[in-house]
């Protein structure tokens, strides 16, 4: 089984650690503190890969939302195989800045995974026309998610890890 480190990005309050919390441990955070730098979270997942027959174990750093681009020239970056990139579907800010850390990561990573994660589609539902010009243009993957319903939380993983496995075969 192969280890790869990925980062949760986006701004402040758009839910990275309940994502990655109700991901890993099916639970949601009821009261609400900011991360502060950067927390860990590991998970194994099995059937990836062309074959199924892959497995990976996701070192997650949830990071502090108010890196911005200067994530990319501190550590937590270092060596990450992909990115969750999560915007806050009922602030558009947020979604305009998904779009500004998605080009960065892109400069900075080039290769490397990342899927866009719409997220609390529970309090909006999903529509195109919400988004940014340059999200609703990119080509990589989108997943309205809900961190409260666990809609789309799994896809989001794992469609990440798979193309982070499917990658590296």
């Amino acid at each position: 089984m192969i280890t790869r480190k990925i980062l949760l990005l986006g701004e402040i309050g758009v839910g990275k650690t309940s994502l990655v919390r109700r991901f890993v441990l099916d639970e949601l955070p009821t009261d609400y503190q900011a991360t502060m730098g950067v927390d860990l979270y590991r998970y194994e997942l099995k059937g990836l890969g062309p074959a199924k027959d892959r497995a990976i174990e996701l070192v997650i750093w949830d990071t502090d939302g108010s890196y911005g681009h200067s994530i990319f020239s501190h550590v937590y970056a270092k060596g990450a195989s992909g990115a969750l990139i999560v915007g806050d579907v009922t602030r558009p800010t947020t979604l305009e800045h998904m779009a500004a850390l998605a080009e960065a990561f892109t400069d900075a990573m080039p290769s490397r995974h990342f899927s866009l994660v719409l997220n609390k589609v529970d309090l909006t539902p999903p529509d195109d026309k919400l988004l940014p010009e340059p999200i609703r243009r990119s080509r990589q993957p989108k997943v309205w998610t809900s961190a409260m319903t666990a809609e789309n939380v799994n896809v989001a993983f794992r469609e990440t890890a798979d193309a982070i496995v499917r990658r590296e075969c």
